[in-house]
């Protein structure tokens, strides 16, 4: 008489703190199909996942617009707020600071952002608040029909077949202007590049602004659009290779001379970029700047890293914030006694 012993049951395959990628993912799309958000927010998966990070120690934000129904999409354990249209940069901007040692993520759109939420986008820019804020950047009001958003280019045609009469606002440029202290693009089709910059920006300490093009496949993805699918593929000028390398991994790796531009992020990261058809420094802010006019000019789409200032202070550091997070601390730590507010008022009198 035989017998059939069962096989162990497998064990699933879990990153470097214990966790499986389930424990990253969100809820079911209610996106279009083959919607570039979609992508991105696999990436965000993926990402998160691969480095590590306890998905609850992370608070996602958004305002209003496709873009904004992202966070439902990845990280169902981590914290979120979901606010009114273009207002995630202040919130998030708040949340940050009330606990500095939680990630910031905020999915914006390119209405969200560029129009009704441009005020509070300029704060939270030359405040350099240490998050991450990704702008699925479409062109067009995907809920609203397809009009054109700020972003769109000039001389683009809408579904239609009418033309836009109006310069975009590039917020890549608005970035590194004003301060953000990461400043990258790329094409959600670019599965690759998409990734290593996001790694990057977890890994960043300041404000990484990823201008993410991505196309709507319902309003926005025809001949004359200059944010479609075929258009990105066929305009995308990549500035480098990209190759990230997390701080928990070996970084002793040789780097063959004159190949290779390293810069070291905060935490012992480091991010190498590999040069193309050009000699870029990300670390040159004008050089960056000039880099995206001259690609403007031509029609072209410049991806990848554009701008890093890796050592620059950001808002938490400004404030001297103490290592405890302001939302831990007892109001008996937060709010003066009576005596001493008595004390200030006698020393004004």
């Amino acid at each position: 008489m035989s017998t059939t012993v069962a096989p162990p049951p497998k064990r699933p395959n879990v990153n470097r703190i214990g966790l499986e990628v389930a424990n990253y993912k969100g809820g079911k799309t209610t996106l279009c199909a083959g919607c570039g958000h979609n992508a991105i927010s696999q990436r965000i998966i993926e990402c998160f996942y691969e480095m590590g990070v306890a998905p609850w120690s992370v608070a996602k934000f958004s305002g209003i617009g496709c873009s904004s129904k992202s966070p439902a999409y990845f990280l169902n354990q981590a914290h979120g707020f979901n606010g009114v249209h273009g207002r995630a940069p202040a919130l998030s901007t708040g949340a940050v600071l009330a606990n500095h040692h939680m990630i910031g993520i905020v999915t914006s759109g390119d209405g969200d952002t560029a129009s009704i939420g441009l005020g509070n986008f300029m704060h939270m820019l030359r405040r350099n608040v240490p998050m991450i804020y990704i702008i699925e950047n479409n062109g067009v009001y995907g809920l609203t029909k397809g009009q054109f958003s700020a972003t769109a280019d000039l001389g683009s045609t809408l579904k239609s077949g009418a033309p836009n009469d109006l310069p975009p606002i590039d917020c890549c440029l608005m970035a590194i202007e004003m301060g953000a202290s990461l400043v990258a693009r790329s094409f959600s089709g670019d599965k690759d590049q998409v990734g290593k910059v996001l790694k990057a920006a977890i890994a960043h300490r300041g404000l990484s602004l990823l201008d993410i093009i991505s196309p709507c496949t319902t309003f926005n993805d025809h001949e004359g659009s200059t944010k479609s699918y075929a258009y990105m593929k066929e305009h995308d000028l990549p500035l480098h290779e990209l190759d990230f390398v997390p701080f928990f991994e070996d970084i002793q790796v040789e780097i063959p001379e004159g190949a290779l531009r390293e810069v070291e992020l905060h935490d012992g990261s480091k991010l190498r970029l590999k040069k193309l058809d050009r000699d870029y420094d990300p670390t040159d802010k004008f050089g960056a700047m000039g880099a995206i006019h001259e690609s403007n000019a031509k029609g072209e789409v410049l991806t990848g890293i554009i701008y890093v200032e890796a050592a620059k202070k950001t808002f938490a550091d400004m404030l001297n914030l103490g290592d405890e997070p302001l939302a831990t601390l007892p109001e008996s730590r937060t709010r003066p006694p009576r005596e001493a507010l008595e004390q200030i008022m006698e020393e004004l009198r």
